[in-house]
């Protein structure tokens, strides 16, 4: 069994930055993949980035070169580092957990977090 919970988000302007953070419980968090997902309203949950137990890094080609996922395995917690942010980027951001290999659907996931709120005006 894994929880997790969201941290970091809030309102920023266009061209700004934030980190999100999501920290995990449980005692093997180092063998899970972990993902960030987001969802605007009226719209479907959608992939935004993943990071595999062994720390290979898969991004939407939305966020490509913008937005980093890194994890610190010690601190059971997953980052994700959002630059260059656009209002196109607004969205509930929610981490996810599975085992082993890295997914990019939702319902490939079995752990989730409440979500955090990242709005970004222009």
């Amino acid at each position: 069994q894994v929880q997790l919970v969201e941290s970091g988000g809030g309102l920023v302007q266009a061209g700004g930055a934030l980190r999100l953070s999501c920290a995990a419980s449980g005692r093997t968090f180092d063998t899970y993949a972990l993902g960030w997902f987001r969802q605007a309203p009226g719209k479907e949950r959608d992939f935004v980035a993943a990071v595999s137990s062994n720390g290979d890094t898969y991004y939407a080609d939305s966020v490509k070169g913008r937005f980093t996922i890194s994890r610190d395995n010690a601190k059971n917690t997953v980052y994700l580092q959002m630059n260059s942010l656009k209002p196109e980027d607004t969205a509930v951001y929610y981490c996810a957990a599975r085992m082993r290999l890295v997914r990019t659907t939702p319902n490939n996931y079995n752990y989730w977090g409440q979500g955090t709120q990242v709005t970004v005006s222009s």
